[in-house]
């Protein structure tokens, strides 16, 4: 059971707020909105209805941790997990789709995630026009400025040219569309202009909130993909912001062995309840039923043997592919997240997967995920896991990457080193190349949310696969929903939808 002293939900802190006996005192529904939204209490309502769109739940609202959204947008189109058809007949045909790059502009992934920024969006819009009007604590207009950028990045991550706007006084349909370097150009102003205005405090009222580290973590992130967004690379601005990030005092959490762990080794902290601060940049806080909710582990486990492990049935759903599973070092500890052969009861997952679609995969093929090993409270529905959104190590491999791809390798070597040692691997014999680090980002921030951006920026995205051949350029970006065209005449459609 989770025990935080935290603020992150607008329910959470409209309950703080006026959940006192003395009702006399402070009576909340007659406060002039401009004194209220300057107090403390009043800033942190304002911020709470942003990020309570952060964690995820059903109809594919949030950035991680239940089904059909953003998460799943973005993971089940890269190579390290797919849901495939069942030859039962589990298992709608979306999914293998989602993989095999055969996505339409009227799937629900899709609308979901747009619907789910763009609600984000308002909402953020809303709270910096309070917050400004308000005249409230610089951090805290900060901070929601941070929180919008943080989601019009992943906008135009997605879908390229979009609409754009930061005045919620504008009706759908009159919403101009930008391009993505328009957008990206905002972003990286409202980071610069703001990210140092946050406050440096880790953890406490603090944990799952934009404070400088996190916001010092998004900005690298922007600049990492510059190239891919605007046809400009910014290899030492990314590498300069990843520099502050250090400045927080981040350090690789511990990989030593511990026997009261269900995965028998401290690295899967990183993943299980209330994430370390040492390496945990920013995160979603969960409490399942409560607070967004985890699915991932309960969602790839067959059912009998979710039963046998946790008490409640698994949903026999996401399996980890075979060529991605195959890259991993049999002395790794990541490789422990991974359950595949004989596992007893009459449960074997088999590595090999004979088809996604047509007829489907068997009902126990392929290798199953327990990264997010479940904690309590936990069902059927999902579990109570933190989602890490960036951590440290994540930021030691774009260190990695920034050099090498400035002509520095040999300053590269030791944060790859740091990563691959931790994992109880031995440090690379050379320099590294890119490749190196593309593999080692896929081994260690796997079913994190990160791996379709690696895999444009690297180049390796089209590429074909097991169950489809290249795909075409225009993959690179998914299509503006059917909807949202629908909506606003004035929008157009990415090339090739």
């Amino acid at each position: 059971m989770k025990i935080k002293n935290i603020v992150l939900t607008g329910i959470l802190s409209f309950l703080l707020l006026v959940g006192c006996t003395n009702i006399d005192e402070h009576v909340y529904d007659k406060y002039p909105a401009n004194d209220f939204y300057g107090t403390a209490q009043g800033a942190d309502v304002a911020l709470a209805s942003v990020y309570a769109q952060v964690g995820g739940n059903w109809d594919g609202v949030g950035y991680a941790g239940a089904d059909r959204g953003w998460y799943d947008l973005n993971c089940f189109s890269s190579d390290e997990q797919v849901i495939p058809h069942r030859t039962t007949g589990d298992w709608e045909l979306d999914f293998a789709r989602m993989y095999k790059h055969d996505w339409l502009p009227t799937d629900s992934f899709i609308n979901n995630t747009w619907r789910w920024l763009y609600k984000s969006i308002f909402n953020a819009n809303l709270a910096v026009n309070q917050l400004e009007a308000s005249k409230a604590e610089p951090s805290k207009i900060a901070e929601a400025k941070v929180l919008r950028a943080f989601f019009y990045y992943l906008l135009i991550d997605d879908f390229g040219d979009v609409p754009f706007y930061t005045d919620n006084n504008i009706t759908v349909d009159q919403i101009p569309q930008a391009s993505r370097k328009v957008v990206y150009d905002f972003i990286v102003k409202e980071l610069t202009e703001n990210v140092e205005t946050l406050s440096a405090t880790k953890g406490g009222n603090y944990y799952g909130r934009f404070n400088k580290w996190a916001g010092y973590s998004l900005l690298a992130k922007v600049y990492l993909n510059a190239e891919v967004y605007t046809g400009t690379p910014e290899w030492e601005k990314c590498l300069a912001a990843c520099n502050k990030v250090s400045e927080g005092g981040f350090s690789l959490h511990s990989a030593a062995a511990n026997a009261s762990s269900p995965m028998g080794n401290k690295y899967y902290e990183l993943f299980g309840d209330v994430l370390p601060d040492d390496e945990t940049i920013l995160a979603i806080f969960v409490t399942a039923n409560v607070v967004s909710r985890n699915i991932f582990t309960v969602r790839s486990l067959n059912g009998p043997d979710a039963q046998t492990l946790f008490g409640y049935s698994g949903w026999n759903g996401t399996i980890v592919p075979k060529d991605f599973f195959l890259k991993f070092d049999d002395k790794d500890i990541r490789k422990k997240q991974f359950r595949y052969g004989d596992q007893g009861g009459g449960i074997n997952y088999s590595i090999d997967v004979a088809s996604l679609d047509n007829p489907g995969a068997a009902p126990q093929a392929g290798v199953r995920n327990t990264k997010f090993y479940p904690v309590t409270p936990s069902d059927g529905g999902g579990a109570s896991n933190d989602f890490p959104i960036y951590r440290y190590a994540d930021i030691l491999l774009m260190k990695a990457e920034c050099n090498v791809r400035l002509g520095n390798p040999a300053l590269a070597k030791p944060f790859v080193d740091q990563v691959r040692q931790r994992a109880g691997l031995g440090v690379l014999a050379a320099n590294p190349t890119l490749d190196n680090i593309y593999n080692e980002r896929g081994f260690e921030l796997n079913w994190e949310g990160h791996r379709r951006q690696d895999m444009i920026r690297f180049n390796k995205y089209l590429l074909a696969n097991e169950f489809r051949g290249a795909s075409a350029d225009f993959r690179k970006l998914f299509p503006i929903p059917t909807a949202a065209l629908d909506a606003n005449k004035g929008l157009k459609q990415n090339p090739g939808y």
